[in-house]
């Protein structure tokens, strides 16, 4: 097990435009507010959704397309450095008009209808992210 100890710093909460890709404005609010580290959440409803998910076996993300209104019904995910650079890592649960749910990483393609988000910005020394060959995929170390 990896643990870093972190004290909590400011939060900071806000709305995202009409329009904007979730994924995109998320990263670019973090760099502008110069966040290396932090916890994230966000609620709201999407013009079209997209998803990701790791296929372990092959060592790849495949993109799920959902080209409709869907709710976000729960989105979460962190902050850390990859590069040098702030990186959200951000997973989220959409919903349609029945309740039916898909689940997934959070990619480029996100379309926002409206979007509400918490940020709460953590103070200590940041994770950096890292290529792992166990997963293939990038991890703090």
């Amino acid at each position: 097990m990896l643990m870093r100890p972190f004290t909590a710093g400011r939060c900071l909460m806000g709305r995202l435009a009409p329009g904007d890709d979730l994924l995109e404005a998320l990263e670019a609010l973090v760099k502008e507010e110069n966040v290396t580290s932090g916890q994230l959440q966000f609620i709201g409803a999407l013009q079209k959704g997209a998803l990701g998910y790791y296929d372990q076996g092959a060592r790849q993300y495949r993109t799920i397309t959902l080209d409709r209104h869907v709710e976000i019904a729960a989105g979460m995910g962190n902050v850390s450095l990859r590069e040098g650079r702030p990186m959200v890592h951000a997973h989220l649960v959409l919903s349609d008009e029945e309740g039916r749910c898909w689940g997934g990483h959070l990619v480029p393609g996100n379309r926002v209808f409206a979007c509400e988000f918490a940020l709460l910005v953590l103070e200590g020394d940041p994770w950096t992210r890292h290529a792992d060959d166990f997963t293939g995929l990038t991890l703090w170390r």
